[in-house]
């Protein structure tokens, strides 16, 4: 999932597992340029950043150094860095809790900024402007990967943590002096002396999307080593010589497995390898002379390695197809373009600043049901009791108080805890409500269950509202799912299906 979960250290920090770099002209000023990272896969509403890690983009200059089978772009050793740091969780003057944060820029230069301030904060002298907060998240997924079969979106109603920098192109990169730039974001973590173990030179970094589990963790490669987290740790810009050959095989290979997908051979062994050495040098192209839209992702590196001059600005745009983009090359070398399951993030980019969209607030929803050869007060009488030890999946329950505010933890047979409360209960109506309070990827869990007479049996009916919360959407209604459909398949062989 472009940088998603791309490695035990990022998986273990989500605060600093980035997930998608962007470079692109700004929708509002064409003299500015934007470029922005997000971290944080599946945050929830109260995700915050980390104030112990230095969130960075960084910006070089790039030349065209080959073209055709010795494409290849250098980048220059002077950066460009715009690096974020934020504080611990405030209160300001109305009481409200808010995060606070400092964006270094370059020329010694810093800009205050308050998370998920939308309008962001601006330099007095108005050539740079910063934001930081959460937003839905731009990247969408529509393939099973391993077997290239078209799914719907992956990443549908999930949420990402945005830092967005705007500023004025002439004034901080100065494109006379050569309009191509490569950019990268990391995430860096104090440095610490250690007696037992040296440093964590980074969390994670990113710079085209899906070089960690699209190209290095090609997931139809079996009886590999996963080497994203060794990746993760090397030197943007300064991948070491000694590595090298171990991450370009893997790329060679993950690259002749792509092209044999749909069973045709696009790419000859020598354009093969020149597209992996191209890839093996990571970062965002762009340039900031020519035209980024939403179908200029890879553009520049693709017309290099075709030996032609490049048209467009190449970049990525919030609302750029990157994946299709990315597998028709892959797969066919541009011969026919592969659309997966989905035509869009859950939300397009805005035009205006920030210009990535406002969170995903929407409650979801799954429900489930089941009509039985039973009287309502004869089902009642069995799952109508909040201590739910009927259930299947269930190992132990607990109860905590009595009455509405009641407290019941589930010990499930997989080894889960989960904790509801009780919120409401009425034996006549053969209805209660309850809402999670632990165990659960959620938030705003609602969750109803309820027996209704029908015929001469019965309807059970159990259905839950939800925020996910560091899962997808599409992982959080799948577990719900399961656990309803697991109680109510259960209660047929108890008392039978209705006719």
């Amino acid at each position: 999932m472009s940088d998603h979960v791309d490695g035990p250290r990022s998986i273990g920090d989500p605060p600093a597992d980035l997930t998608d770099l962007f470079a692109f002209t700004s929708p509002e000023n064409p003299a500015h340029t934007v470029l922005a990272a997000c971290v944080f896969p599946s945050a929830g509403e109260d995700a915050i950043f980390s104030n112990i890690i230095d969130y960075s983009i960084a910006v070089r200059r790039v030349t065209v150094a080959g073209v055709g089978n010795a494409a290849k772009f250098e980048p220059a050793g002077e950066e460009v860095r715009f690096s974020f740091r934020f504080e611990t969780l405030k209160r300001d003057a109305a009481g409200k809790v808010i995060q606070r944060g400092i964006c270094k820029l370059p020329g010694d230069r810093e800009l205050s900024l308050t998370v998920n301030n939308e309008k962001g904060s601006w330099m007095p002298e108005g050539d740079v402007r910063v934001f930081a907060g959460l937003r839905s998240d731009p990247f969408y997924l529509a393939w099973n990967a391993a077997e290239l079969k078209k799914l719907p979106n992956l990443l549908q109603h999930t949420n990402v943590l945005c830092i967005v920098v705007e500023f004025d192109t002439l004034r901080v990169l100065d494109p006379m002096k050569g309009s191509l730039f490569g950019a990268i974001a990391e995430t860096v973590p104090p440095q610490q002396r250690s007696l037992i173990a040296p440093p964590v030179p980074r969390i994670d970094w990113i710079g085209r999307p899906e070089q960690t589990n699209i190209r290095l963790n090609n997931p139809a490669l079996s009886g590999i080593d996963d080497l994203r987290d060794l990746w993760n740790q090397q030197m943007p810009f300064a991948i070491p010589k000694e590595l090298q050959p171990l991450f370009l095989k893997r790329l060679k290979g993950s690259f002749a497995d792509w092209d044999m997908r749909d069973g045709k051979a696009d790419w000859t062994p020598e354009a093969l390898e020149a597209n992996a050495k191209v890839f093996l040098d990571d970062f965002l192209l762009f340039d900031v002379t020519k035209p980024i839209t939403d179908q200029s992702h890879l553009e520049i590196e693709k017309s290099t390695l075709n030996g032609r001059p490049y048209q467009t600005g190449g970049g990525r745009t919030v609302d750029a197809n990157c994946i299709d983009i990315l597998l028709t090359w892959l797969v066919n070398r541009d011969r026919e373009f592969l659309q997966g399951g989905a035509t869009g993030a859950t939300k397009p980019g805005m035009k205006i600043f920030p210009y990535f969209a406002t969170p995903n607030a929407e409650l979801q929803t799954v429900a489930d049901s089941v009509e039985l050869a039973a009287a309502p007060d004869e089902v009642w009488s069995l799952i109508g009791q909040f201590g739910g030890a009927w259930h299947p999946l269930t190992a132990k329950v607990s109860l905590t108080g009595t009455g509405i505010g009641q407290l019941r933890t589930i010990q499930t047979l997989d080894g889960q805890e989960i904790v509801e409360r009780l919120e409401a209960i009425d034996d006549a109506k053969r209805f209660f409500r309850y809402t999670n309070v632990a165990g659960m990827a959620v938030s705003h869990y609602t969750g109803t269950l309820e027996v209704k007479p029908k015929s001469s049996g019965c309807v059970a009916d159990w259905r839950a509202q939800f925020l996910a919360v560091n899962k997808t959407d599409r992982a959080v209604k799948v577990m719900v799912s399961t656990l309803f459909k697991t109680g109510l398949e259960s209660l047929k062989l108890r008392f039978g299906v209705a006719k």
